[in-house]
């Protein structure tokens, strides 16, 4: 009898998997964590139904990557059993290795790492743990593998992880700005030349998507409260190593202990309720700033911020760390903590890294950016920058 489980998605219904590994994996406790693990970090105080999970994604990428696979292979692209299984798995551990609060505290719990190299570094401790079985996936990962359209599926400008978190943050947001017809897209899909490329007849379709990416981007990722939340987070985390405030394990480990390197084990042993339930109980922790900035996550308390389209004026920075240095009677340094500035930057097509190529009828190839009277052209070339201070109200 062959293996068959079904999983009911709230965006796309049934999702099928037919592979005794794949479940393997995906019942693994590391893979579990995901569930533990907010797709949208902050979001949920701006869009209080933003609640889903990195694992809701993951099985949702892994579902299109099905569909992919399925479409390319019925229009006598040749891809192998052992293919098929393994850029499955390639795209259901692509996020794999996000820490607590996904992109929000990277590189900031551990510095210097992005969650793609933690991501490789489990995929390869379950790979000996499975016995070898993951070596393929690894190949398409990392893009090792001669055929390029498998990673190009995985990460790319069209891939199918784009499509899912959009469709999905759309969905679980309610900004109807970022639906995208993800599914004459796949239809769509083609393999010219070993590169991943799109049929002519859906060319609408891929500059619907990338202007859905650029709305989702400003209105809910780069969200004025979403982004002043997600800075205060860091500068919690920030302000509890430079104190040396104590933590539950592993995250103590992480916060007191920087010299000490942390396993694979301990690392998937950390979630978002680590994180939590530090900051509960930092809320009344003795240091001010830090017990300022934890009550402002808890009771949605947050600071004040504002975007400007240049630079913020240092007079402005210099009278808010005061104000707030005066309000909390702590110095200058220590509001700092409260008073800070950075960038917020987005871009709808990167002309320079990766492309989305339009297949014609006679056989022609162009970039999107090049088809007669393209809304993605020349002139959205470069990245939308604000600028932006956070300041204690």
């Amino acid at each position: 009898m062959s293996f068959r489980k079904i999983i009911n998605d709230p965006v796309y219904g049934f999702i099928t998997v037919d592979d005794e590994l794949i479940y393997q994996i995906i019942a693994h406790p590391y893979y579990q964590r995901l569930r533990r693990i907010n797709q949208m970090a902050m979001a949920y105080l701006v869009y209080p139904g933003a609640v889903h999970t990195r694992l809701h994604h993951s099985l949702g990428a892994y579902h299109l990557m099905s569909n992919a696979l399925s479409e390319l292979k019925s229009k006598g692209v040749e891809i192998t059993g052992e293919e098929n299984q393994a850029a499955k798995i390639a795209i259901l551990l692509h996020d794999i290795g996000h820490g607590p609060f996904s992109h929000a505290l990277e590189n900031v719990l551990i510095e210097g790492m992005h969650h793609e190299a933690i991501s490789l570094l489990i995929m390869k401790e379950l790979n000996e743990q499975f016995n070898g079985q993951l070596q393929l996936a690894i190949d398409i990962f990392t893009g090792i593998h001669p055929k390029k359209f498998l990673h190009q599926l995985i990460t790319g400008q069209l891939d199918v992880d784009r499509m899912d978190y959009l469709t999905r943050d759309s969905f679980f947001s309610g900004v109807n700005e970022g639906v995208i017809g993800y599914d004459r897209i796949l239809k769509m899909l083609a393999v010219h030349n070993g590169e991943l490329m799109v049929e002519e007849k859906a060319i609408y379709s891929i500059e619907k998507f990338l202007v859905a990416r650029r709305l989702m981007y400003w209105q809910v990722y780069l969200h004025k409260t979403v982004l002043c939340a997600e800075q205060m987070l860091q500068q919690i985390i920030k302000r509890a190593k430079q104190i040396e405030a104590v933590a539950p394990m592993p995250l103590n480990k992480l916060i007191n202990e920087p010299e000490s390197k942390i396993t694979i084990a301990e690392f998937c042993g950390l979630d978002d309720y680590d994180v939590l339930a530090a900051i509960k109980a930092w809320s009344t922790h003795e240091d001010k700033v830090l017990s300022t900035l934890c009550k402002g996550i808890i009771n949605r308390q947050l600071l004040k911020v504002k975007y400007y389209a240049e630079p913020v004026d240092k007079n402005l920075i210099a009278e808010k760390t005061t104000e707030a240095g005066i309000k909390l009677n702590i110095s200058k340094e220590e509001a700092a903590f409260l008073v800070f500035t950075g960038e917020a930057v987005s871009s709808t097509y990167n002309f320079d890294d990766e492309h989305i190529y339009i297949l014609f009828k006679d056989g022609s190839v162009k970039d999107i950016s090049e088809v007669d009277n393209a809304l993605i052209n020349q002139n959205m070339k470069g990245k939308i920058k604000k600028y932006y201070i956070c300041y204690l109200r």
